[in-house]
């Protein structure tokens, strides 16, 4: 009989919030969770390599894998390695379409290319993920550099605070673009972590 536990996710660390209270609002007691540094971002062509890795280090431990990534950068390399090692990930290709939807984020995306999205997460971290890392704490002359081309930036909100919303608006005020609201709640990522459990634990409970 295999010793083989019930099933793992293998996730941005991007989404560690949003996954956690998945698991805990849906009682996912079988499933587990294994998350990557979200300054993967940064170096988008490590993110194959670190993946596979994690899938071979623990596919004898699970009966099923599933990979919560977009393609995130990675060129269709995440797709290709996915396919080889018979995994499935979330579909999109980055975590503002599948929150948003594809449907909402490409209407979002047609109204205006030049969108910079902002997501819970990347709000939180914005002064080491987008500020310190691009040097602009040191240099804020760069700014027009990076975001030159952008027109507005959007907000894509999973579970809003004042606060959050506040720095979110503060921020587009400081690059001077138009600022947008969008509600998404957990949206793709709830749905499709949803298929992937009851897969696994048929008689698993699912708000």
């Amino acid at each position: 009989m295999s010793s083989a536990r019930g099933a793992l996710v293998i996730a941005c660390g991007a989404l560690a919030r949003e996954i956690a209270a998945l698991r805990r609002v849906n009682r996912w007691t079988g499933l587990d969770v294994c998350y990557l540094p979200p300054q993967l971002h940064n170096r988008p062509e490590r993110i194959t390599g670190e993946v596979q890795r994690q899938i071979r280090t623990h596919r004898d431990r699970y009966q099923r894998i599933f990979v919560a990534y977009g393609d995130c950068g990675t060129g269709g390399g995440l797709d290709a390695m996915l396919r080889a090692e018979g995994v499935e990930r979330i579909p999109g290709a980055h975590c503002y379409e599948f929150f948003a939807s594809p449907e909402v984020f490409a209407q979002l995306a047609e109204a205006e290319p030049g969108t910079f999205y902002l997501t819970d997460f990347l709000l939180r971290h914005f002064d080491h993920l987008v500020t310190a890392s691009l040097g602009l704490d040191r240099h804020p002359e760069l700014a027009p550099l990076y975001f030159g081309n952008y027109r507005r930036i959007v907000y894509l909100a999973q579970s809003p605070s004042e606060a959050l919303l506040a720095k979110a608006q503060a921020i587009a005020a400081r690059m001077g673009l138009e600022f947008k609201f969008q509600f998404t709640g957990y949206s793709g990522l709830a749905s499709r972590l949803q298929s992937f459990v009851a897969e696994t634990e048929p008689n698993a409970w699912q708000a």
